[in-house]
């Protein structure tokens, strides 16, 4: 099973970003933590605070992979552009969030992404992620 994780702009100062709201891991550790976990699946990594170069990668992997977590920080609320490339696609994605949404500012509740993914994970920290790869590997099954 081939998976890939896309983290969008800010999350590359993840354990040094707003941490009593992100926490004080970098992602970098968290991946080696959950590649280890997760030894039976080939997880891809790519993070760009860039807009394009995330279509790009959700281009790449979208039709080859058994499915793609993503978490396009600031852009899940304001891209009409991610939203048709996630809709162009084959490959299920998983929308992700770190935080809960839901518990923060108002224009944090709207995703223009959600309806055009698999399913959405927010509130559990990093450990959004490891709830992903479970939705996807139940979702295979």
């Amino acid at each position: 099973m081939q998976v890939q994780i896309i983290n969008g702009p800010n999350l590359n100062l993840l354990g040094s970003r707003e941490p009593g709201i992100y926490g004080e891991e970098s992602f970098s550790e968290f991946l080696d933590r959950l590649k280890s976990d997760y030894s039976n699946i080939e997880i891809s990594y790519f993070q760009s605070n860039i807009e394009g170069e995330i279509i790009n990668q959700l281009h790449e992997t979208g039709f080859g992979y058994d499915g793609i977590i993503l978490n396009a920080g600031g852009y899940t609320h304001t891209s009409v552009a991610i939203r048709d490339a996630i809709k162009a696609i084959k490959t299920p994605v998983v929308e992700v969030h770190i935080s809960n949404v839901y518990a923060r500012e108002e224009f944090r509740h709207k995703s223009m992404l959600t309806a055009v993914c698999m399913g959405v994970i927010a509130g559990f920290g990093l450990n959004s992620y490891k709830l992903a790869i479970e939705s996807l590997l139940f979702a295979n099954k």
